[in-house]
């Protein structure tokens, strides 16, 4: 078995050092976008189908956004940090190291799943109310977050088995996962919501069936050694595993963390100068931004262990020329996106919810926000190329630019100045800032690496006719 396992490891190393950048990047990235979408999708339909109830139904969808948000951070700082760590191990030929990291962020992120959940349960409706909830929208909120909550165990190890799968460049593996979960939400959350006369209930409870689903289907995967990496508690390593692992994952931990944070003071501005009407308008255009975002981020991801996989193996020109690729590539994808979102934002804010208020709320902020969406490739993909090869204080810094050190003091200070038009265009503000932020980090980290390659003379270690 031992044997076997090898001649698969040393058969994917070659396919991700000599394969043509494009080509790996686009075989990679596909199943990721399928599956970001279908997740996407599925919170996208919670939206909807919440909508059809109340706004303050809808507003209670995007209160407990920063709930799941938190959720998210965990499981990605460990998912992300691990996977950024098993390319390169696996890039370097060292699978032990490779399964020891996997195993010690999968049973890391269950136990802080598993503390959410305790937390989560008792201390809800005071959670609720310091995000944001009014009186009106704390009960359906509550009712909504208490099933995210039991949840979180399997989210956050989730997100470390899906990260792994995809840095062993088996991508295809977890979008079956992900996306037979998130279909299934969709189908169910009608059914739940209405049928069976659950509220926003039943929106919750489809969500945690579809997370029970896609644990399922990606423990699955281990159990029947489909993957590179083994999953045990014996291959549970010391402290400086863990805390290697979290290192690299900080700048996940950054940007998913601000982003919690950054919901919350988005909530509480926008009921503060629009109301109810606000928060549920904003809510919408957030899960519609997110959707289209969740493309991008999928093609980082498939960009992501083609990165790390060619930095451990000293592949520097391959790895430009996959963040070039992923670039250009996702320039024009985002192009096409943000035209549409321009130009149908009443009817698409109007589909979700047949209130005039939230609709024009909406409008403003959807055609602002869709409006730089194009350059989002330039802001996850540079974050993905530091968090890639660990260059943890550059990624780090990128991570907090976006919700963090741009979007964070807009949100407070811009509708001071411009009221309700502050908070719809604060995005947009923040997003023009980190693209341009970004731009140095490349730039050094290419010319440093380049300037490698031409001091070892053309001599660094597999390079092939592969591109």
């Amino acid at each position: 078995m031992e044997k076997i396992i090898n001649i698969s490891a040393d058969e994917q190393y070659n396919k991700m050092v000599n394969t043509p950048v494009w080509k790996l990047v686009t075989s990679l990235a596909i199943p990721t976008v399928i599956s970001m979408l279908v997740t996407a999708l599925y919170n996208m339909a919670d939206t909807f189908f919440v909508s059809q109830i109340s706004t303050q139904a809808s507003a209670a969808v995007g209160i407990v956004f920063p709930v799941m948000s938190i959720i998210q951070a965990f499981g990605f700082t460990l998912g992300m940090g691990g996977g950024s760590l098993i390319s390169i191990r696996l890039g370097q030929k060292k699978n032990s190291e490779a399964t020891k990291i996997f195993s010690t962020a999968f049973f890391s992120a269950l136990g802080i799943g598993l503390l959410i959940l305790v937390f989560g349960v008792l201390f809800s409706s005071q959670f609720m109310k310091l995000v944001g909830a009014s009186e009106a929208v704390l009960p359906y909120a509550n009712d909504y977050a208490r099933f995210i909550f039991f949840g979180a165990p399997f989210m956050c190890s989730s997100f470390v088995m899906n990260n792994a799968l995809r840095s062993e460049g088996k991508s295809f593996f977890s979008m079956i996962a992900l996306t037979s979960g998130g279909l299934i939400n969709i189908v169910l959350d009608p059914i739940f919501i209405f049928g069976l006369k659950l509220g926003i209930s039943g929106a919750a409870i489809a969500t945690l069936i579809s997370q029970l689903i896609s644990f399922s289907i990606l423990l699955s995967w281990y159990i029947r050694r489909k993957a590179i990496c083994r999953l045990g508690i014996k291959y549970f390593g010391k402290a400086k595993t863990l805390g290697s692992i979290v290192a690299t994952g900080v700048p996940s931990l950054a940007r998913q963390g601000l982003a919690s944070v950054a919901t919350i003071l988005l909530n509480t501005m926008a009921g503060r100068y629009g109301g109810d009407s606000a928060v549920a308008g904003m809510s919408i255009v957030t899960k519609i931004c997110m959707f289209i975002a969740s493309i991008m981020i999928g093609i980082g991801q498939g960009f992501s262990p083609v990165s790390g996989y060619n930095y451990g193996a000293k592949r520097y020109d391959r790895v430009f020329k996959a963040w070039l690729f992923m670039l250009l590539s996702g320039f024009g994808i985002m192009t096409l996106f943000s035209s549409l979102c321009i130009i149908f934002a009443p009817q698409i804010l109007r589909a979700f919810r047949d209130d005039d208020m939230v609709v024009k709320i909406g409008t403003v902020a959807l055609r602002w926000q869709a409006a730089f969406i194009p350059f989002h490739p330039l802001i996850v993909g540079t974050n993905m190329l530091m968090q890639s090869t660990r260059h943890v204080k550059q990624a780090t810094f990128l991570s907090i630019n976006r919700q963090g050190m741009f979007f964070i003091p807009a949100i407070l200070i811009l509708p001071v100045f411009f009221g309700l038009t502050g908070v719809e265009i604060s995005q947009f503000v923040a997003d023009v800032c980190s693209a341009i932020c970004a731009i140095p980090f490349a730039i050094v980290f290419f010319k440093r690496y380049r300037g490698i390659n031409q001091e070892d003379g053309g001599q660094t270690p597999n390079y092939t006719k592969g591109n």
